[in-house]
């Protein structure tokens, strides 16, 4: 259900790098071209604000990657991997990207949500009542096909894989 984008829309992009590293990595066994994801994410139209929501470890192996997504013009958001007991960890950002979202609302016309977790439904509806057009940008074959339904216009990556995935060296 793709409505009209227009030159003069105001763009917010926001990035769920952990469910689109695994996702191309699992189904492709490639990385990501955010590059590529942002400039068809704002389609011609007026960005104001690109983030990534990213996990760093203790290690540090994904500053380059940092790096690049700031050459790049992204803005990061950064929380540190959460190591548990008995070697479980966690780096969800999901809570945070929607508040960044809910408070990007008021000087946006487009939201972009590039991620294919279900648990953003809430936020797109609740972003489309207060009149912004939500798209999602994800992996069609890993994305939830509820939250394909809730945005007003879905782009699935995996439809051109040459232009936005890079194989892993």
């Amino acid at each position: 259900m793709s409505v009209t984008k227009h030159k003069e829309q105001r763009v917010a992009v926001f990035i769920d790098v952990q469910n689109m590293y695994h996702s191309a990595r699992n189904i492709f066994n490639a990385r990501v071209n955010f590059a590529e994801v942002v400039k068809d994410a704002v389609a011609g139209r007026k960005l104001l604000r690109s983030f990534a929501y990213v996990v760093r470890t203790k290690t540090g192996e994904e500053k380059p990657f940092f790096e690049a997504l700031t050459k790049i013009g992204i803005e990061m958001r950064i929380k540190d991997l959460q190591e548990f007991y008995g070697g479980a960890k966690k780096g969800d950002w999901d809570v945070g990207m929607t508040v960044d979202a809910v408070r990007t609302a008021d000087i946006v016309d487009t939201i972009v949500i590039v991620s294919g977790d279900g648990d953003f439904i809430p936020l797109l509806e609740y972003l489309k009542g207060r009149g912004r057009r939500v798209e999602v940008m994800a992996f069609g074959r890993s994305a939830s096909q509820k939250l394909k339904e809730a945005a007003d216009d879905f782009i699935d990556l995996g439809e051109n894989p040459k232009k936005y995935l890079m194989r892993i060296r």
